[in-house]
C-alpha cells in the first residue's frame, strides 16, 4: 500500500484535543506534488493509496489548482492504482463534493470515517466542534443517498465535562439513525494544553466507564445486524496475508471490512492482489468467507 500526507497539522480547536497544540498550524501540500508521490507509488506497484490528515478534508491546494475532492478524483484516475481511501475528515468541512467524488470514481472506496464524538449539541458546543447534530446528519443523508453503499465509521467520546444522562441517550439515540458500521469509543480524559482543561471534570470514572461499556454493548448489536446483510454476497478483497493457525487468508473490502476466507491450494492468492470472496459467516467485527474460482 502506499501513504501520502496531505496535511501535517490542525486548525481545528476541538477543546479536548492536543493535536493543534503538538503538530502546529494546519498546511497543505500541493496536488501536483501529490499526484507525483502517487505516480511514483504506482510504478513501485503499490495499488492501494491512503491520503491522511488530521482533518484531510480541509485540505486547500497552495496553487489553487484542485479542491480536495477534485484531489481525490485525480489520485484515483491514476494508472496502477486500484483503490484510494481518506482518512480523517471533520464534519464541518465535509462536502457533497466528496460523495460525488466516491460515485464517479470506481477506485475510490465506498468507506467514509466521520467522527462525531457526540450527538448532543449542547456537548457538541462544549468541545468546540462547530457543527450540530443536524448538520452531521445532513452529511451522513448524502453518504446514504449515494449510489454505492457507502459503509461509515465514527468516533465517540463519552464523559465529556458537563455530559448529562441526557446528553448521553442522544449519543445512543444517533448509533441508531446513522446504523455505524464500527465506532471507536472513548472515555474522556483530560489532556495537556487543552482549553477543557478550564472544565470541571465532575464526572465520576465509574460512571464514564458504565457510559462506555452501554455504549459499546448498543454499537455491537447494531454490528451484528449490519454485518449479518452481506452473508451471501461477493466483494473484492484484497489480499493481506495469511494466517497459518486457521487456514485463512486475510482480506479487506473496499468498505475497509475484514474478510478472512478459505481458497483451493491450486488458487493460493498471493499477499496485494485481488480476489473475489463470498461471504457465508458473520461477526460483529468481520466476515469469513470463501474464494469464487
Amino acid at each position: 500500500r502506499g501513504y501520502i500526507t496531505i496535511i501535517e497539522g490542525c486548525d481545528k480547536f476541538c477543546s479536548y484535543c492536543v493535536v493543534p497544540f503538538t503538530r502546529g498550524k494546519e498546511r497543505s501540500r500541493t496536488s501536483e506534488s501529490v499526484l507525483a508521490e502517487a505516480r511514483q507509488m504506482a510504478d513501485r506497484g503499490y495499488t492501494e493509496i491512503q491520503l491522511l490528515g488530521q482533518n484531510v478534508n480541509s485540505y486547500k491546494d497552495p496553487e489553487g489548482k484542485r479542491s480536495f475532492a477534485e484531489l481525490l478524483a485525480a489520485v484515483g484516475e491514476v494508472p496502477g492504482i486500484r483503490r484510494v481511501r481518506f482518512t480523517t475528515s471533520h464534519p464541518r468541512d465535509f462536502g457533497r463534493d466528496i460523495i460525488e467524488a466516491i460515485d464517479a470514481v470506481p477506485t475510490l472506496c465506498d468507506h467514509v470515517h466521520l467522527p462525531v464524538q457526540s450527538g448532543s449539541d449542547r456537548v457538541l458546543g462544549a468541545m468546540q466542534r462547530l457543527y450540530t447534530r443536524e448538520q452531521y446528519l445532513e452529511r451522513i443523508a448524502w453518504m446514504k443517498s449515494a449510489k454505492r453503499e457507502i459503509s461509515i465509521t465514527s468516533d465517540v467520546i463519552v464523559g465529556f465535562p458537563g455530559e448529562t444522562e441526557e446528553d448521553f441517550q442522544l449519543t445512543l439515540s444517533l448509533l441508531d439513525e446513522v446504523g455505524y458500521d464500527s465506532i471507536f469509543t472513548f472515555k474522556y480524559s483530560p489532556r495537556p494544553n487543552t482549553p477543557s482543561l478550564a472544565l470541571e471534570d465532575a464526572i465520576p470514572d465509574d460512571e464514564k466507564a458504565r457510559r462506555l461499556e452501554v455504549l459499546m454493548v448498543r454499537q455491537k448489536e447494531i454490528q451484528i445486524a449490519r454485518y449479518r446483510k452481506y452473508i451471501g454476497t461477493i466483494s473484492e478483497v484484497m489480499v493481506e496475508g495469511r494466517n497459518e493457525s486457521r487456514g485463512q487468508w486475510i482480506g479487506r473490502t473496499s468498505q475497509n471490512k475484514t474478510l478472512n476466507f478459505t481458497a483451493p491450494e491450486a488458487a493460493a492468492p498471493k499477499a496485494g492482489t485481488y480476489v473475489p470472496v463470498r461471504a457465508t459467516v458473520s461477526f460483529p467485527n468481520s466476515l469469513l468467507g470463501e474464494m469464487v474460482v
